[in-house]
């Protein structure tokens, strides 16, 4: 998957971390890989992983490998130059639901690279953060359909990830109560939603989520917080807070 900086990564802090060490403007298009990722340069480039956080330069015939990281579900490899990929609707990844975008990428796939930016490399490496378990949320539009004290319930629950995707992250812990049997009618939604289906265990969406859904959403996850929720592998721990509530806790 390449993407860029207008269709969001799944961790776009990520993404834009290789773009900087190998010198390109943050909104270069990257490959985006759940891990086990081997490219082969047909000329010499200059090549940047979030697995291993540094520069390397490959010639011609050379193969890089990008492995699965032990501790988070993405991984990104830019190029010098990035992957030089038309846009669809301003994005250059595949958009999974709708099923537009450029094609998705596939084994034997050739790249095209673009031109060579205009700027110095000015690292060889950098590190990569550590994955927090808090993010912050604010409460959401639907708070009214849920009894007294389901917000503070999330807040304070301990939820672990479940199945994760481009799409959404499910989340499973103790059930958030629904305080109405009725339906939603279906209305947009955005990336870090969440939502809340009728077995009250939370679903957090990601950067492929839907344009619309008909699950009440309890909150909204800060929007630089979403990756540290999409970056965990299933059975990780993930909690919940106001910003006002880590801020008094400093």
């Amino acid at each position: 998957r390449s993407t860029s900086k207008r269709t969001a990564s799944v961790d776009p802090a990520l993404a834009a971390l290789v773009n900087r060490l190998v010198g390109n403007p943050v909104g270069a298009a990257v490959i985006e890989t759940a891990g086990g990722l081997v490219v082969e340069a047909r000329t010499a480039v200059l090549v940047a992983s979030s697995v291993e956080g540094t520069a390397t330069s490959l010639q011609a015939g050379e193969r890089h490998r990008v492995p699965s990281h032990h501790a988070r579900n993405w991984a990104y490899l830019a190029v010098r130059g990035g992957i030089d990929v038309a846009p669809v609707l301003g994005s250059r990844a595949r958009d999974t639901l709708a099923g537009i975008g450029p094609a998705a990428l596939t084994a034997g796939m050739v790249l095209a690279v673009g031109a060579e930016p205009d700027t110095d490399v000015v690292a060889v490496t950098a590190p990569v953060p550590p994955l927090g378990t808090v993010v912050r949320v604010s409460p959401g539009p639907r708070l009214d359909w849920f009894a007294a004290g389901s917000f503070e319930a999330l807040l304070a629950g301990s939820w672990r990830v479940g199945d994760t995707s481009r799409v959404g992250t499910r989340l499973s812990g103790e059930p958030i109560v629904s305080a109405s049997s009725r339906q939603l009618p279906s209305e947009g939604l955005v990336r870090g939603a969440i939502q809340v289906p009728g077995d009250g265990n939370p679903l957090v969406m990601m950067a492929d989520h839907p344009t619309t859904g008909g699950y009440p959403v309890i909150a909204v996850v800060h929007p630089d917080d979403v990756a540290i929720v999409g970056q965990h592998r299933p059975g990780s721990p993930i909690g919940f807070r106001t910003a006002e509530q880590l801020s008094a806790s400093r």
